[in-house]
């Protein structure tokens, strides 16, 4: 199973040009940590808000690759919606060469208003630009060569050309969801693989999960090209009580950039979610919780948001604590597993090899 991290460089409360740089070299620094334990993935987010450091996701992460050696490197999420689909192939492309093959995008309808406006787009065509740019970009990646023409921008000639192309032959294109069932069906049939964000525990995917697995299954393409990645809010503290205790001020104060806790998130309810998957707790609590959306949805790969609404120290000592204490625990026992049911598959194929005998 892979692990991996993702942060949209909030800083709630925190909005001058200094403060902005500090928060991008401590995201620098972070990654430069999480590749030398041995994480897979590092991903930005992107948002056009001040408060948040990061709404270039693609410059940032040109950063981390030159720092980095082998960690993967993609978006949660890319806001295709108001993009422009060969730009964005041309950055990561770009990014997958300066990184020697580790780039990945992951794309989405975006969870907030502002870029819309901001780019000059309809929010009318919410789900429209998406499911146009989307087909778009994964044209560009499996045919660069083929003409297109769609509705919400210029045609595109099919000698045009759009670079430089990445290393990787098939350059992975995640599709973020939601809560949406139309975007996990949509996920399938495009037979790509699905990020599905999950803001309590594991059993809140079930459905969606399913009618992913369904349409991609629909659709004909085979189980292997159907990978899932999990994730959500996470923080790791050296006990239980503590963690959920110090974490819910920051939780609930994050939260409040959600329309339905203005005011902040009420500790009864932040204490529901904590039951119901949230990860917030020991070392322990983090590594079950992991594994059960393993063992639950089938997650090829986790990936949690480390830091929302968190100062900087509080951050780093529970991403410290998730390095030494959760990545090693659970690569050992994903390990284990992975090799168990590989010698049950070769007894199987031996078998059926006596068998045909």
């Amino acid at each position: 199973m892979e692990l991996g991290i993702y942060t949209f460089g909030d800083m709630i409360g925190e909005t001058t040009p200094r403060t902005w740089g500090l928060r991008l070299d401590a995201l620098l620094r972070q990654a430069e940590a999480a590749d030398a334990a041995g994480l897979d993935v590092f991903a930005l987010g992107e948002h056009h808000r001040p408060d948040f450091a990061v709404s270039a996701p693609e410059v940032v992460l040109a950063a981390v690759a030159a720092r980095t050696q082998r960690i993967r490197l993609t978006t949660s999420v890319t806001v295709l919606s108001t993009a422009d689909p060969v730009r964005v192939m041309e950055q990561f492309g770009t990014l997958d060469q300066l990184s020697h093959g580790r780039a990945e995008i992951t794309v989405g309808r975006g969870a907030f208003t502002e870029p819309f406006p901001l780019f000059g787009y309809d929010m009318q065509d919410y789900d429209g630009l998406f499911e146009e740019k989307l087909r778009l970009l994964i044209q560009l990646r499996d045919a660069p060569g083929k003409p297109w023409q769609g509705r919400f921008r210029t045609p595109l000639a099919g000698n045009m050309h759009v670079g430089p192309r990445p290393i990787q032959d098939r350059l992975p294109i995640w599709i973020g969801v939601g809560g949406t069932p139309q975007s996990a069906v949509r996920a399938g049939g495009l037979g790509q693989p699905m990020f599905l964000a999950l803001f309590t525990g594991a059993a809140q995917g079930v459905r969606l999960v399913e009618l992913y697995r369904r349409a991609g299954e629909a659709a004909g393409h085979p189980a292997e090209a159907l990978q899932l990645a999990t994730g959500g809010h996470m923080f790791v503290g050296r006990n239980s009580q503590r963690a959920q205790d110090e974490f819910y001020p920051y939780y609930a104060h994050y939260m409040s950039l959600h329309p339905a806790f203005r005011d902040g998130m009420p500790r009864h309810v932040y204490d529901q979610w904590v039951a119901a998957g949230l990860l917030v707790g020991s070392p322990q609590q983090i590594i079950d919780g992991i594994l059960t959306h393993r063992e639950v949805l089938g997650s090829d790969r986790f990936v949690g948001q480390f830091d929302p609404g968190m100062p900087e120290a509080a951050a780093d000592a529970s991403l410290e604590l998730f390095l030494t204490e959760v990545l090693p625990v659970i690569k050992a026992e994903t390990r284990a597993d992975h090799e168990t049911s590989g010698a049950r598959q070769d007894q199987s194929d031996s078998a059926e090899t006596e068998k045909g005998r």
